[in-house]
């Protein structure tokens, strides 16, 4: 068993052929980790891109890579996938990237060149960005934002180059340098996650806002809503507007008489619903407006 850590460069563009912005892969470095987490292979490839022909101007300033490098060095982008599935070897490696993003880039990018989502010889991977930054200190980050490596490496005081960062292979020294100043097996073996194809379609689902009032799975007329005064339970709005990909209503608490407009906030993920409320008081002439409005009968004109 091998630690495979990974790491890309990708160029963000746009694709005249997808008619959509897309992060094509150009780079793809690696580093192997024994048992004891030595070193023991690297690999490097240089991808030629099929649906972005020139690099954009951010890429090149990021990582140095030229077109002339990329053309001169690139190869097919499943030529090299071939050759990494080959160097990187049994089915028990664990895969390893500094953070799900460069895994995310390339599970889409596998998809654009295979109509497959699933990549077979990824068998088990763990965000080793997660790992890390569950040993750095509160206080060494107290919003709890995500750590990049070059931020990661200082607090673990690692000496890195930083002139040589974002190209694949060095990024890989580095993310394994971390790696190997937290590594606990145990702890370790609660980050890994088996990639089965549920993991790679929930890698690849973008999660959205719902704006219709029910979908499957979900009623908006379900949701539970309390009071932010007196904690009683509200009833959804019958009257509801969508503003902001947010449901917007009023209501008046039947405890305490309080009127508040209502916010609900409603995210799809892939197996569940994120459901966010806000609520903001009416002044008294607005409440007393729309309590007045409430009370009057329907006129059909």
């Amino acid at each position: 068993m091998y630690y495979i850590i990974f790491d890309l460069e990708w160029n963000g563009s746009y694709s005249y052929y997808n008619q959509s912005f897309i992060n094509e892969i150009i780079e793809i470095g690696a580093v192997k980790l024994d048992r004891q987490l030595n070193i023991v292979d690297t690999f490097r490839r240089m991808v030629y891109p099929r649906f972005t022909k020139k690099l954009s101007g951010r890429c090149k300033r990021l990582t140095n890579i030229t077109n002339e490098e990329v053309k001169s060095e690139g190869i097919d982008f499943l030529d090299a996938i071939r050759e990494f599935s080959r160097w990187s070897g049994g089915s028990d490696n664990v895969f390893m990237s500094w953070s799900n993003s460069d895994l995310f880039v390339l599970t889409h990018n596998y998809l654009q060149h295979t109509g497959n989502a699933r990549i077979e010889f990824i068998k088990r991977y763990c965000d080793v960005q997660k790992y890390c930054m569950s040993f750095i200190k509160k206080e060494d980050n107290p919003d709890g934002n995500q750590v990049s490596l070059e931020n990661c490496a200082e607090l673990f005081k690692i000496d890195f180059d930083t002139e040589k960062l974002h190209r694949a292979l060095a990024d890989c020294y580095v993310t394994a340098e971390c790696f190997r100043k937290v590594y606990d097996e145990k702890k370790l073996s609660q980050y890994v996650k088996d990639c089965d194809g549920a993991f790679f379609e929930k890698l690849l689902f973008k999660p959205y806002y719902i704006t219709e009032e029910e979908v499957d799975g979900f009623n908006v007329r379900e949701v539970e809503l309390f009071c932010p005064n007196c904690e009683g339970i509200l009833d959804v709005p019958e009257e509801l507007t969508v503003i902001n990909k947010a449901f917007k209503g009023a209501v008046t608490c039947n405890y305490c008489r309080k009127s508040y407009w209502i916010f609900i906030r409603v995210k799809r993920l892939y197996e569940e619903f994120s459901i966010k409320t806000s609520y903001v008081e009416m002044n008294k002439k607005r409440a007393r407006r729309f309590n007045q409005r409430k009370k009057k009968p329907y006129n059909n004109g």
